[in-house]
Protein backbone atom coordinates (compact mmCIF):
# COMPACT_ATOMS: atom_id res chain seq x y z
CA UNK A 1 0.00 0.00 0.00
CA UNK A 2 1.07 3.47 -0.88
CA UNK A 3 2.61 5.05 2.26
CA UNK A 4 2.03 8.03 1.22
CA UNK A 5 -1.74 7.57 1.04
CA UNK A 6 -1.57 6.25 4.47
CA UNK A 7 0.18 9.24 5.86
CA UNK A 8 -2.34 11.59 4.20
CA UNK A 9 -5.46 9.58 6.26
CA UNK A 10 -3.17 10.90 9.49
CA UNK A 11 -5.17 13.86 11.50
CA UNK A 12 -1.40 14.44 13.23
CA UNK A 13 1.06 16.42 11.25
CA UNK A 14 4.24 14.48 9.79
CA UNK A 15 6.72 16.07 8.57
CA UNK A 16 10.42 15.00 7.68
CA UNK A 17 13.22 17.69 8.57
CA UNK A 18 17.21 18.19 7.83
CA UNK A 19 19.18 19.83 10.44
CA UNK A 20 18.91 22.73 8.47
CA UNK A 21 14.96 22.33 9.22
CA UNK A 22 14.69 22.61 5.05
CA UNK A 23 11.00 20.67 4.78
CA UNK A 24 11.35 17.46 2.79
CA UNK A 25 7.94 15.99 3.03
CA UNK A 26 4.55 16.85 4.75
CA UNK A 27 1.42 15.37 4.60
CA UNK A 28 -1.99 16.44 4.23
CA UNK A 29 -2.84 17.29 8.04
CA UNK A 30 0.68 19.80 7.94
CA UNK A 31 -0.72 21.95 5.28
CA UNK A 32 -4.03 22.31 7.41
CA UNK A 33 -2.47 23.31 10.91
CA UNK A 34 -0.36 25.71 9.13
CA UNK A 35 -2.23 27.00 6.48
CA UNK A 36 0.03 26.70 3.69
CA UNK A 37 -0.01 24.46 0.42
CA UNK A 38 2.34 21.27 0.07
CA UNK A 39 4.34 22.85 -2.63
CA UNK A 40 4.80 26.30 -0.69
CA UNK A 41 6.00 24.89 2.45
CA UNK A 42 9.05 22.58 0.30
CA UNK A 43 9.90 26.05 -0.61
CA UNK A 44 10.91 27.21 2.54
CA UNK A 45 11.94 26.33 5.70
CA UNK A 46 10.20 25.30 8.72
CA UNK A 47 10.55 28.57 11.17
CA UNK A 48 9.28 30.78 7.86
CA UNK A 49 6.18 29.03 8.56
CA UNK A 50 4.62 29.78 11.44
CA UNK A 51 5.01 32.98 13.50
CA UNK A 52 6.31 31.21 17.45
CA UNK A 53 6.77 27.69 18.34
CA UNK A 54 6.97 27.21 22.25
CA UNK A 55 10.42 25.76 21.42
CA UNK A 56 13.47 27.52 19.81
CA UNK A 57 14.89 26.21 16.30
CA UNK A 58 18.20 26.10 17.11
CA UNK A 59 17.46 22.61 19.82
CA UNK A 60 15.55 21.52 17.08
CA UNK A 61 18.25 21.84 14.84
CA UNK A 62 20.75 20.62 17.73
CA UNK A 63 19.06 17.44 18.42
CA UNK A 64 18.69 16.58 14.37
CA UNK A 65 22.92 16.98 14.13
CA UNK A 66 23.19 14.80 17.41
CA UNK A 67 20.67 11.84 16.44
CA UNK A 68 18.28 12.74 19.43
CA UNK A 69 14.65 11.98 19.93
CA UNK A 70 13.28 15.32 21.52
CA UNK A 71 9.41 15.34 23.08
CA UNK A 72 7.65 18.41 23.93
CA UNK A 73 3.99 18.43 25.26
CA UNK A 74 1.37 21.26 24.90
CA UNK A 75 3.26 23.41 23.13
CA UNK A 76 2.03 26.81 21.63
CA UNK A 77 1.92 27.10 18.02
CA UNK A 78 0.55 30.78 15.95
CA UNK A 79 0.25 29.96 12.54
CA UNK A 80 1.12 32.79 10.12
CA UNK A 81 -2.37 33.70 9.91
CA UNK A 82 -2.55 34.57 13.86
CA UNK A 83 -4.51 31.11 14.55
CA UNK A 84 -3.44 29.63 17.72
CA UNK A 85 -2.92 26.03 18.22
CA UNK A 86 -1.79 23.68 21.11
CA UNK A 87 0.32 21.01 19.88
CA UNK A 88 2.43 17.98 21.05
CA UNK A 89 5.62 17.56 19.63
CA UNK A 90 8.02 14.80 18.70
CA UNK A 91 10.84 14.75 17.11
CA UNK A 92 12.41 11.14 15.64
CA UNK A 93 15.61 10.67 14.14
CA UNK A 94 16.05 9.00 10.95
CA UNK A 95 19.16 6.90 10.47
CA UNK A 96 19.89 8.23 6.73
CA UNK A 97 23.63 9.61 5.31
CA UNK A 98 22.21 12.84 6.00
CA UNK A 99 20.85 14.30 9.35
CA UNK A 100 17.25 14.06 9.19
CA UNK A 101 13.98 13.23 11.62
CA UNK A 102 10.78 12.74 11.37
CA UNK A 103 8.86 15.26 13.34
CA UNK A 104 4.92 14.97 14.28
CA UNK A 105 2.96 17.61 15.27
CA UNK A 106 -0.72 16.86 17.08
CA UNK A 107 -2.90 19.26 17.95
CA UNK A 108 -4.77 18.45 21.52
CA UNK A 109 -6.29 21.79 21.20
CA UNK A 110 -9.21 19.88 19.68
CA UNK A 111 -9.68 17.79 22.76
CA UNK A 112 -9.43 20.59 24.93
CA UNK A 113 -12.26 22.19 22.26
CA UNK A 114 -14.59 19.61 22.77
CA UNK A 115 -14.55 18.90 26.51
CA UNK A 116 -15.58 22.32 26.24
CA UNK A 117 -18.04 22.72 23.67
CA UNK A 118 -19.99 19.83 25.42
CA UNK A 119 -19.34 21.46 29.10
CA UNK A 120 -20.62 25.21 26.80
CA UNK A 121 -23.53 23.22 25.68
CA UNK A 122 -24.79 22.11 28.70
CA UNK A 123 -24.40 25.07 30.64
CA UNK A 124 -26.01 26.92 27.82
CA UNK A 125 -28.95 24.40 27.62
CA UNK A 126 -29.10 24.70 31.82
CA UNK A 127 -29.60 28.63 31.83
CA UNK A 128 -32.07 28.49 28.20
CA UNK A 129 -34.08 26.32 30.04
CA UNK A 130 -34.25 28.56 33.00
CA UNK A 131 -34.41 32.02 30.83
CA UNK A 132 -37.85 30.28 29.06
CA UNK A 133 -39.41 29.42 32.33
CA UNK A 134 -38.76 32.68 33.42
CA UNK A 135 -40.22 34.31 29.83
CA UNK A 136 -43.24 32.25 30.14
CA UNK A 137 -43.96 33.86 33.03
CA UNK A 138 -43.08 37.40 32.71
CA UNK A 139 -45.81 36.90 29.38
CA UNK A 140 -49.26 35.99 30.90
CA UNK A 141 -49.25 39.04 33.01
CA UNK A 142 -47.52 41.19 30.56
CA UNK A 143 -50.69 39.87 28.28
CA UNK A 144 -52.95 41.01 30.77
CA UNK A 145 -51.23 44.37 31.71
CA UNK A 146 -51.71 45.17 27.72
CA UNK A 147 -55.31 44.28 27.90
CA UNK A 148 -56.44 46.09 30.69
CA UNK A 149 -54.29 49.36 29.47
CA UNK A 150 -56.22 48.85 26.07
CA UNK A 151 -60.09 48.72 28.10
CA UNK A 152 -58.31 51.57 29.74
CA UNK A 153 -57.87 53.12 26.75
CA UNK A 154 -61.23 53.49 25.65
CA UNK A 155 -62.77 55.04 28.86
CA UNK A 156 -60.42 57.57 28.74
CA UNK A 157 -61.56 60.96 26.88
CA UNK A 158 -58.93 62.90 27.48
CA UNK A 159 -56.34 62.83 24.63
CA UNK A 160 -53.41 63.79 27.34
CA UNK A 161 -54.47 60.61 29.20
CA UNK A 162 -54.72 58.02 26.66
CA UNK A 163 -50.65 59.21 26.68
CA UNK A 164 -49.91 57.21 29.10
CA UNK A 165 -51.98 54.35 28.60
CA UNK A 166 -50.17 53.75 24.88
CA UNK A 167 -47.21 54.31 26.18
CA UNK A 168 -47.93 51.26 28.89
CA UNK A 169 -49.17 49.15 25.37
CA UNK A 170 -46.05 50.09 23.61
CA UNK A 171 -44.04 49.38 26.48
CA UNK A 172 -45.35 45.90 26.88
CA UNK A 173 -45.12 45.01 23.06
CA UNK A 174 -41.35 45.65 23.70
CA UNK A 175 -41.23 43.36 26.52
CA UNK A 176 -43.21 40.94 24.71
CA UNK A 177 -40.65 41.28 21.48
CA UNK A 178 -38.06 40.45 24.07
CA UNK A 179 -39.87 37.43 25.43
CA UNK A 180 -40.46 36.09 21.96
CA UNK A 181 -36.38 36.61 21.38
CA UNK A 182 -35.20 35.10 24.50
CA UNK A 183 -37.58 31.79 23.74
CA UNK A 184 -36.50 31.56 20.07
CA UNK A 185 -36.91 28.59 17.90
CA UNK A 186 -35.61 25.27 19.92
CA UNK A 187 -36.26 22.55 17.14
CA UNK A 188 -34.60 22.90 14.02
CA UNK A 189 -36.63 24.11 11.28
CA UNK A 190 -37.02 23.22 7.47
CA UNK A 191 -33.94 22.94 5.67
CA UNK A 192 -32.25 22.93 2.21
CA UNK A 193 -29.89 23.27 0.11
CA UNK A 194 -28.15 26.86 -0.16
CA UNK A 195 -24.63 28.66 -0.56
CA UNK A 196 -22.95 30.15 2.53
CA UNK A 197 -21.79 33.24 0.42
CA UNK A 198 -24.99 34.46 -0.97
CA UNK A 199 -25.95 34.29 3.57
CA UNK A 200 -23.21 36.42 3.59
CA UNK A 201 -23.68 38.84 1.16
CA UNK A 202 -27.28 39.33 2.46
CA UNK A 203 -25.77 40.86 5.81
CA UNK A 204 -23.43 42.67 4.49
CA UNK A 205 -25.81 44.54 2.20
CA UNK A 206 -27.86 45.15 5.16
CA UNK A 207 -24.33 46.02 7.28
CA UNK A 208 -23.20 48.72 4.57
CA UNK A 209 -26.57 50.96 5.18
CA UNK A 210 -24.78 51.56 8.97
CA UNK A 211 -21.17 50.74 8.85
CA UNK A 212 -19.20 54.32 10.07
CA UNK A 213 -16.52 55.45 7.83
CA UNK A 214 -13.83 54.24 9.95
CA UNK A 215 -14.59 50.95 9.74
CA UNK A 216 -14.01 48.59 6.64
CA UNK A 217 -15.15 45.11 5.69
CA UNK A 218 -12.88 42.61 3.67
CA UNK A 219 -14.02 39.36 2.16
CA UNK A 220 -12.00 36.49 2.42
CA UNK A 221 -13.49 33.56 0.85
CA UNK A 222 -13.30 29.84 -0.58
CA UNK A 223 -15.17 29.70 -3.94
CA UNK A 224 -15.56 25.81 -3.90
CA UNK A 225 -17.41 25.63 -1.36
CA UNK A 226 -20.97 23.67 -1.80
CA UNK A 227 -24.45 24.42 -1.17
CA UNK A 228 -25.20 23.01 1.88
CA UNK A 229 -28.58 22.32 3.95
CA UNK A 230 -29.67 25.15 5.72
CA UNK A 231 -31.94 27.10 6.79
CA UNK A 232 -31.16 30.89 5.55
CA UNK A 233 -33.05 32.99 7.55
CA UNK A 234 -31.50 31.86 11.08
CA UNK A 235 -27.97 31.84 9.24
CA UNK A 236 -28.41 35.12 7.96
CA UNK A 237 -29.26 36.01 11.14
CA UNK A 238 -26.75 34.59 13.19
CA UNK A 239 -24.01 36.14 10.77
CA UNK A 240 -25.75 39.39 11.21
CA UNK A 241 -25.14 39.49 14.97
CA UNK A 242 -21.58 38.63 14.99
CA UNK A 243 -20.91 41.05 12.14
CA UNK A 244 -22.73 43.42 13.72
CA UNK A 245 -20.46 43.17 17.28
CA UNK A 246 -17.50 43.54 15.69
CA UNK A 247 -18.89 47.26 14.29
CA UNK A 248 -19.82 48.12 17.84
CA UNK A 249 -16.32 46.66 19.01
CA UNK A 250 -14.56 48.86 16.62
CA UNK A 251 -16.87 51.79 16.17
CA UNK A 252 -14.50 54.20 18.53
CA UNK A 253 -10.69 53.36 17.14
CA UNK A 254 -12.13 51.89 13.94
CA UNK A 255 -10.18 49.23 12.06
CA UNK A 256 -10.97 46.03 10.02
CA UNK A 257 -13.67 43.12 9.67
CA UNK A 258 -12.68 40.37 7.63
CA UNK A 259 -15.26 37.54 6.97
CA UNK A 260 -13.41 34.00 5.85
CA UNK A 261 -14.86 31.20 4.31
CA UNK A 262 -12.97 27.75 4.32
CA UNK A 263 -13.45 24.00 4.59
CA UNK A 264 -11.73 21.56 7.04
CA UNK A 265 -11.33 17.64 6.75
CA UNK A 266 -11.96 15.23 10.05
CA UNK A 267 -13.63 18.02 12.42
CA UNK A 268 -15.31 16.71 15.84
CA UNK A 269 -18.43 18.50 16.52
CA UNK A 270 -19.59 17.65 19.84
CA UNK A 271 -19.27 13.95 19.72
CA UNK A 272 -20.09 13.32 15.55
CA UNK A 273 -16.87 13.71 13.56
CA UNK A 274 -17.55 14.92 10.46
CA UNK A 275 -15.15 14.17 6.75
CA UNK A 276 -15.32 17.87 6.15
CA UNK A 277 -17.11 21.41 7.41
CA UNK A 278 -17.67 24.85 6.96
CA UNK A 279 -15.49 27.44 8.82
CA UNK A 280 -17.03 30.85 8.64
CA UNK A 281 -14.90 33.46 10.53
CA UNK A 282 -15.65 36.94 10.99
CA UNK A 283 -12.29 38.48 12.45
CA UNK A 284 -11.76 41.90 13.46
CA UNK A 285 -8.87 43.90 15.07
CA UNK A 286 -10.75 45.62 17.97
CA UNK A 287 -9.23 45.76 21.63
CA UNK A 288 -10.54 42.24 22.09
CA UNK A 289 -12.94 40.21 24.88
CA UNK A 290 -12.50 41.26 28.50
CA UNK A 291 -11.16 37.96 29.53
CA UNK A 292 -13.98 37.38 32.64
CA UNK A 293 -17.26 37.17 30.10
CA UNK A 294 -15.32 34.71 27.54
CA UNK A 295 -16.34 31.66 30.01
CA UNK A 296 -20.26 33.19 29.26
CA UNK A 297 -20.09 34.79 26.17
CA UNK A 298 -23.17 32.80 24.70
CA UNK A 299 -25.13 33.03 27.63
CA UNK A 300 -28.42 35.17 27.28
CA UNK A 301 -28.38 38.58 28.66
CA UNK A 302 -24.61 38.57 28.63
CA UNK A 303 -22.98 41.86 27.31
CA UNK A 304 -20.38 44.58 27.96
CA UNK A 305 -22.52 47.25 26.52
CA UNK A 306 -24.38 49.40 28.49
CA UNK A 307 -26.82 49.72 25.45
CA UNK A 308 -26.87 45.81 24.68
CA UNK A 309 -29.60 43.42 25.05
CA UNK A 310 -27.10 39.72 25.53
CA UNK A 311 -29.18 38.33 23.17
CA UNK A 312 -27.25 38.44 19.94
CA UNK A 313 -24.39 35.61 20.75
CA UNK A 314 -26.82 33.60 22.75
CA UNK A 315 -29.04 33.73 19.41
CA UNK A 316 -26.27 32.98 16.91
CA UNK A 317 -25.16 30.05 19.42
CA UNK A 318 -28.74 28.69 19.06
CA UNK A 319 -29.28 28.66 15.07
CA UNK A 320 -25.49 27.46 15.23
CA UNK A 321 -26.46 24.14 17.06
CA UNK A 322 -29.94 23.82 15.43
CA UNK A 323 -27.70 23.40 12.14
CA UNK A 324 -25.42 20.63 13.78
CA UNK A 325 -22.37 22.81 14.51
CA UNK A 326 -20.97 25.05 16.73
CA UNK A 327 -19.61 28.73 17.33
CA UNK A 328 -16.80 29.49 18.93
CA UNK A 329 -14.69 33.05 19.95
CA UNK A 330 -10.62 33.19 20.39
CA UNK A 331 -10.45 36.07 21.33
CA UNK A 332 -6.93 38.92 22.51
CA UNK A 333 -5.98 42.32 21.77
CA UNK A 334 -5.72 42.92 18.37
CA UNK A 335 -7.42 39.73 17.00
CA UNK A 336 -10.91 38.61 17.91
CA UNK A 337 -12.37 35.86 15.86
CA UNK A 338 -15.71 34.25 15.73
CA UNK A 339 -16.22 30.91 14.35
CA UNK A 340 -18.89 28.75 13.17
CA UNK A 341 -18.26 25.64 11.97
CA UNK A 342 -21.36 23.78 9.86
CA UNK A 343 -20.96 20.29 8.62
CA UNK A 344 -20.99 19.48 4.91
CA UNK A 345 -22.88 16.56 3.40
CA UNK A 346 -20.69 14.89 0.93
Amino acid sequence: MDTGLLLNHLITAVLVINDDLELLYTNVATEQLLGVSNNKLLEQSLPDHYQTLGIEAHLLQAAIKDNQGLTVNTVTLVTLDGQQHTVDLTLTPIEHENAQALLELRQVDQQRRIHQQLTQDAQQQAAQYLVRNLAHEIKNPLGGLRGAAQLLSRELKEPELQEFTDLIIEQADRLRNLVDRLLGPQKPTQHSLYNIHEVIHKVLQLVYLTLPDNVTLKQDYDPSIPDIQMDPDQLQQAVLNIVQNAVQALDNAGGTIRIQTRTQHQVTIGTKRHKLVLMLSVIDNGPGINPELMDTLFYPMVTSREQGSGLGLSIAHNFARLHGGRIECDSSPGRTAFTITLPINS
